[in-house]
């Protein structure tokens, strides 16, 4: 297949007393990034962490950090998080667009757009490399692909959630492969693909041409998490 598989680790589901020897297993096992969840119960049904957590992985691993912001009003966090050490810096399209009458509310979920808000969306991106950052996009399952179009020029990389955000350990949504097919039709940097990615969903994943897979209960759940990496890499083969 010849794709250049990463695997980035979700520390989501690790035992945050032990935060430093789970980001060493990432490390020694192979991972290539870190993979930081920040949930802030409005936009998300689910609360997680922040900027202080980024600071403090940043001091625990040499591993680029992705800082996946599932949260309301990115924009006013966006240089908390590049200053905490964050090295990619990713942003729901949901918060660029008038949302579906259905999830506008509080407590109205999963959040949803049908058109981006293109200028304000830019203007972030340029906000994010302004800090020496990577800027990447996320779309909800619900999000139709059209709405990051214009965008993808100013992309490195682009995350598909493959199930509706806020809770590790949710099941694969089998409807994100074609999406990730479409997206690889026409996008040449790294696809992501966040949610219920594990030995009998990644494959697929692969096949439909994604080349990040984030891991969150599968890795540090594993009882090998070093023959689990090695396993993920070697679908790209």
């Amino acid at each position: 297949m010849g794709l250049n598989v990463l695997v980035s680790t979700s520390v989501l589901s690790c035992d945050f007393g032990k935060l430093a020897e789970a980001l060493k297993l990432c490390e020694t096992s192979g991972a290539d990034r870190v993979h930081v969840d920040v949930m802030d119960g409005h936009f998300v049904p689910n609360i997680s962490i922040g900027p202080v957590i980024v600071s403090a992985v940043r001091r625990y691993t040499r591993l680029p950090i992705a800082a996946h912001l599932m949260i309301e009003n990115p924009w006013d966090y966006i240089e908390s998080f590049a200053l905490a050490g964050a090295d990619i810096i990713a942003l729901h399209a949901e918060c660029y667009g008038e949302r579906r009458l259905a999830c506008r509310a509080y407590g109205e979920y999963p959040k949803e757009i049908d058109s981006l808000d293109i200028v304000s969306a830019q203007r972030d991106i340029a906000l994010i490399r302004k800090f020496g950052k990577e800027p990447c996009l996320v779309l909800n399952p619900g999000t139709p692909l059209s709405v990051i179009d214009p965008v993808l020029p100013s992309l490195n990389s682009v995350l598909l959630m493959s199930v509706n955000p806020g809770f590790s350990g949710q099941k694969f949504m089998s409807s994100a492969l074609p999406r990730i097919s479409s997206l690889r039709s026409r996008f040449q940097g790294d696809i992501v693909v966040d949610g219920g990615v594990n030995e009998a969903t990644a494959p697929d994943v692969v096949r439909a041409g994604a080349n990040v897979l984030v891991t969150a209960s599968y890795f540090f759940g594993s009882p090998d998490p070093a023959a689990t990496v090695r396993s993920l890499k070697a679908l790209g083969q």
